[in-house]
């Protein structure tokens, strides 16, 4: 017990105190702030360990049910005082920290007995009332939640939660049709379990026993997007922008089923095309050194790994065509990087190389495989002009056995990163990332290069074109609907439309939300051509820590950020 004798004739146990619901009032902030006030509670969670908060959360032993306000706070401070199931008397100064009602500059702090913990309030997702009155107090959520994202797991121990997957509202909604952007989704319908520390690279986690740092991959099984999660139990924090669960027990964990088989082809189809961003595959210097590359493999043996599973990955799928993005730019010759991986595809694989290879400046590139068993490459490939990105690449295709070919184009669009952006590159608010304005002036030249392309082809008559690839934007996007203008329709979008209530077929997630990036666009000829477009689920949902860095199983899954899309035609 913790006494100061200036305060100790005054701060007995039991006297008038402040009521925690006064301290957290009506509104996101405290109209006490600044001011010095004593509570009593019972010290629900501690957060004082190694690695963590500095402090305690104290919540009122007695809540009425029907109160609107918050009864409890996190309690800032360095005194070693108290222990869950302890009532205590603080005084301390109130103070808003990043939207957190807290007590701090604590001057007293008394053990006034042992106390039953408050009873946990009942709450769902989406939030049935505001998570603002219900801050640092302990809550139950009795309807199971799926894990939706963790990406953050590995740095500072945390995953999102959501009672459905949501969807980026580009994906669905037109941009600046009220759309809800990706931060309003993510605070209506999501929630983070976090572990109670603020330290990053953890080495375990409270919440699951399983998870070893020392250990790669521990528990990857248990952190597949769509993990049912249930047994939530804990306080509700707010930290870094968003609510959190600091949970009190291990909840259950309820993965579900492995990744589908690649898809067959359907009745009919003689050609497949698969699309894949590779995730920067970089092999060094290409003899076994160069290691770490400025993007992707850090090492040859985790290069090796990543070669090994996107070679699994591309076979399964049994395609004739391959349309890759983010391939090292380091030339065609026998120790490239897309030398290399046609090699370890399999002695039929050959790649393209554009006329005008020189025109690509870039650290990454698009390629073209081709199975040339099945598929014969006519006349020369060539690089397109890329409006100050990654040039799109185009070579027409044949099947062997005859008929009218296709013109194939791998593209990757300006990415959303916001680095450098200005002006009309900036963020513009309406849900579709940083440089839209490039990927719309990108998609407009794509189309007007390859009416011109149509114009020299007149003698070469084709059964259509197809353009697929990473256009780093979704379904509803600008640079899309422009395509759409032009007379190209994504095919997967086509087959398998998404609704805010279902969306089977997506191929990125970002910040526990879903959507698709990447797109087969058929030309008007090419469309009734087209008999199948469909997403392969092998790796958006897979954990980023059961990735070629950290995991060494062969298996193809999270081969990669993005996942594959494979369109089955007849020529």
């Amino acid at each position: 017990m913790l006494v100061f004798p200036a305060l100790a004739a005054a701060n007995t146990c039991g006297q008038s105190a402040t009521v925690i619901t006064e301290v957290q009032g009506n509104t996101d902030t405290s109209a006490l702030v600044g001011q010095t006030v004593t509570v009593e509670g019972v010290l629900t969670q501690d957060s004082r360990q190694t690695g963590g908060f500095s402090g305690f959360y104290l919540q009122q032993a007695n809540t009425p049910a029907a109160s609107t306000r918050s009864s409890a706070l996190f309690v800032y401070t360095r005194h070693k005082g108290g222990r869950s199931g302890q009532r205590l008397r603080v005084t301390g100064k109130v103070k808003e920290h990043y939207g957190l009602t807290e007590l701090v500059a604590v001057s007293d702090l008394k053990v006034c007995g042992t106390h039953a913990l408050p009873a946990p309030v009942e709450m769902s997702l989406p939030w049935t009332r505001t998570p603002e009155s219900l801050e640092n107090m302990r809550v139950r959520i009795n309807d199971p939640l799926k894990i939706t994202d963790s990406y953050q797991l590995t740095r500072f121990g945390d995953v999102s939660l959501a009672a459905k997957d949501p969807l980026i509202s580009t994906e669905f909604m037109a941009p600046g049709a009220a759309a809800l952007h990706h931060a309003d989704l993510a605070s209506l319908n999501t929630l983070i379990l976090d572990d109670g520390h603020a330290r990053r690279n953890p080495p375990s986690l409270n919440w699951l026993p399983a998870y070893n740092a020392a250990q790669p991959g521990s528990a990857v099984s248990s952190l597949v997007a769509g993990t049912q999660v249930r047994g939530l139990t804990g306080v509700l924090d707010y930290r870094y922008g968003a609510w959190r669960l600091q949970p009190d027990q291990i909840p259950s964990l309820k993965p579900p089923p492995l990744p589908d088989p690649a898809p067959t082809r359907p009745t009919g189809s003689n050609l497949r095309v698969m699309t894949l961003n590779l995730n920067n595959l970089f092999n060094g210097d290409g003899r076994g050194q160069g290691f770490p590359t400025s993007r992707g493999a850090e090492t040859q043996a985790q290069y090796q790994r990543q070669l090994q599973r996107l070679s699994s990955g591309l076979n399964q799928a049994g395609a004739d065509l391959l349309a890759l993005s983010e391939l090292e730019n380091d030339g065609y010759g026998n120790n490239s990087a897309i030398a290399q991986l046609a090699a370890s595809l399999g002695p039929h694989w050959r790649f393209v190389v554009p006329v005008n290879s020189a025109m690509q400046k870039d650290a990454i590139r698009n390629g073209l495989l081709y199975r040339e068993d099945r598929v014969n490459a006519l006349g020369p490939a060539q690089y397109l002009s890329g409006d100050g990105g990654r040039p799109a690449i185009t070579q027409r295709f044949a099947l062997k056995s005859g008929g009218l070919p296709l013109r194939l184009v791998s593209v990757h669009l300006k990415s959303k990163s916001c680095r450098n952006a200005r002006g009309e590159n900036a963020q513009q608010s309406d849900g579709q990332g940083c440089y839209n304005a490039v990927r719309v002036k990108q998609a407009k030249t794509l189309h007007k290069q390859l009416d011109q392309l149509g114009q020299l082809d007149k003698s070469n008559a084709l059964a259509g074109t197809l353009i697929t690839g990473d256009f780093n934007s979704y379904s509803k996007e600008q640079p899309i609907s422009e395509l759409a203008r032009a007379g190209y329709t994504s095919m997967v979008a086509h087959f398998h439309p998404c609704t805010p209530a279902r969306c089977e077929h997506y191929s990125y997630r970002f910040k526990g939300a879903r959507g698709s990036l990447d797109h087969a666009l058929a030309s008007t000829a090419l469309k009734p051509r087209v008999l199948s477009a469909r997403v392969w689920n092998i790796n958006a949902d897979q954990p980023r820590m059961a990735d070629y860095r950290s995991h060494s199983s062969p298996q193809s899954w999270r081969s990669s950020d993005h996942n594959p899309l494979i369109t089955d035609i007849k020529l």
